[in-house]
């Protein structure tokens, strides 16, 4: 596997632990081309503070044991309204919805390609 693919792999374990923890609208950018300092980022959001906590534990967690480092910076977590979570070759931006709605971090980064991940765990809607 390419550092290219694992980064990738890693990035696809963080969207898919937090749509484990129920979060909303969770997407990857592929910002690499335009952004100097991280490849992707993963957007997603919670409806209130305490699953906004909840996703950005989990993927801390996930990413952990998928054998992928530590956050190297976690900005907002007390405030629990816009987690950053900093891991250098990719950024988790972990929202509160009203937060999310207010900044429109995907309306700004519109024109980048989405990268597609599969959940953790498919939820299946009973007939």
């Amino acid at each position: 596997m390419t550092e290219a693919d694992e980064l990738l792999r890693l990035v696809r374990v963080a969207a898919a632990a937090a749509d484990d923890k129920k979060a909303d609208e969770t997407l990857i950018v592929d910002v690499g081309d335009v952004f100097a300092v991280s490849d992707y980022f993963v957007i997603t959001s919670g409806s209130n503070p305490r699953q906004v906590h909840a996703i950005a534990d989990a993927v801390e967690e996930e990413v952990k044991n998928a054998g992928g480092p530590g956050p190297v910076r976690v900005e907002g977590l007390d405030q629990r309204e816009w987690v950053l979570m900093d891991y250098g070759a990719f950024v988790v931006h972990v929202f509160h919805r009203e937060q999310r709605d207010f900044y429109q971090l995907e309306r700004l980064w519109g024109d980048r390609p989405r990268v597609e991940w599969e959940p953790m765990n498919p939820r299946h809607e009973s007939a």
